[in-house]
């Protein structure tokens, strides 16, 4: 069964760390541009760091960027998004996507290009004190 399983979600204070994984069965990600997006409700889904695992190029957003790290093991078949420093406003669903085709910087721009090959499911991130 293909599918992309998202971990690591929780409640945090701010200036907290997390980490996110996104472990992938049913496909292997060595071929895929894969990244972490995050949604509010009532909001558009917005893309925080895409990595890809072709050329091991990444992108992060101007939130993200200096705080947030996407990482990759092959050997686990998973990604993780190691997260820093963080705030009430990084508070969201976190959701991970595979494609073969989308560069990292397509793949997490603006807006969200449609179409991505894979999504998991999210895991809640709340941070708050």
């Amino acid at each position: 069964q293909v599918q992309l399983v998202e971990s690591g979600g929780g409640l945090v204070q701010p200036g907290g760390s997390l980490r996110l994984s996104c472990a992938a069965s049913g496909f292997s990600l060595d071929r895929y541009a894969i990244g972490w997006f995050r949604q509010d409700p009532g909001k558009e889904r917005e893309g925080v760091a895409c990595i890809s695992i072709r050329d091991d190029s990444s992108y992060y957003a101007d939130s993200a960027k200096g705080r947030f790290t996407i990482s990759r093991d092959n050997s686990k078949n998973t990604v993780y998004l190691q997260m820093n420093s963080l705030k009430p406003e990084d508070t969201g669903v976190y959701y991970c996507a595979a494609d073969q085709l989308f560069t990292v910087q397509a793949m997490c721009g603006i807006p969200l290009p449609p179409g991505m090959d894979y999504w998991g499911k999210g895991t809640l991130v709340t941070i708050s004190s």
